[in-house]
């Protein structure tokens, strides 16, 4: 049961059907994140075409896998209401089931499509985790994602607007705004992924995603761990946290082991290679 303080979820009603507020925001998230990764790669002599053509794939698969991902880890939960696994407009989408479904889509369609899956992985890291920015949002409006029990002076302390300190009043509790730490630590990320891969002789191919994979796995480690709501292996160990703790070290050990290694490896700002327009 929601506060009597807490946002209406639903955007919009047309009868009937429901539009909630989490999937307004996440479709939002995808659509600025295209449009972003188009310019990005139109730049980089890959066909915007192709990212077009990309998210006609990854959108649908990475749902599944977000809601495959999240389902598997809350089994007991499900196996008791089969009725509500496909119910994903109650939210309940985990970023990184939508992640790992859509890096294999990806590295299969660059492969078909004969792309160099590294630079295409650098061109869309950046609006990702944009998308991931944005999405948080609709944890906050469904009053999902949220941490320890805390004191709305502590909120206010914080300088937090009185819609968000209201919003996280769940059930008479005040709660962290793990959802806002996120968000914002993921926004600063874009900014400075964004502003720093288009500096000469910075990235070398494949590091922009590397680091963006070590940014917001080293933040959710540390968010994750003051849940509430997190989904686990065995015992006390939550999944997302351990998860991000092998992302951070998979991600630094690549970006070290690429340059000893593969020093050669063409630069971010060199581009494809290929001529655009171009024909395979």
């Amino acid at each position: 049961m929601l506060s009597l303080a807490a946002l209406n979820p639903v955007a919009l009603r047309l009868g009937s059907l429901q539009i909630k507020w989490y999937g307004v925001l996440i479709a939002t998230g995808v659509v600025i994140a295209v449009i972003l990764s188009m310019r990005e790669a139109n730049r980089r002599q890959i066909s915007p075409d192709d990212i077009v053509d990309l998210l006609l794939w990854m959108l649908p698969i990475g749902v599944i896998g977000a809601r495959t991902y999240y389902v598997i880890f809350r089994w007991s939960y499900y196996a008791a209401n089969p009725g509500e696994i496909f119910a994903i407009w109650e939210g309940g989408l985990a970023i990184y089931g939508g992640i790992i479904a859509g890096l294999i889509v990806l590295v299969v369609y660059c492969y078909y499509r004969m792309l160099p899956a590294w630079l295409v992985l650098d061109i869309v890291a950046p609006t990702v985790l944009l998308a991931q920015a944005i999405g948080r949002w609709g944890n906050f409006m469904n009053q999902e994602a949220f941490g320890a029990k805390t004191t709305r002076a502590f909120l206010e302390s914080i300088h937090l607007p009185t819609f968000i300190i209201n919003q996280m009043n769940i059930n008479g509790v005040y709660h962290q705004p793990d959802f806002l730490y996120e968000s914002m630590w993921s926004l600063l990320g874009v900014i400075l992924l964004l502003a720093l891969r288009h500096r000469e002789h910075l990235f070398k191919r494949g590091e922009v995603v590397l680091s963006y994979v070590a940014w917001y796995s080293f933040a959710r480690f540390w968010i994750e761990g003051t849940r509430t709501d997190s989904l686990y292996l065995f015992g006390p160990v939550r999944v997302s946290q351990l998860l991000s703790a092998i992302l951070f070290v998979g991600a630094v050990f690549l970006i070290i082991y690429r340059r000893v290694r593969k020093p050669n490896n063409p630069w971010y700002l060199d581009g494809s290679g290929l001529k655009y327009p171009y024909e395979r």
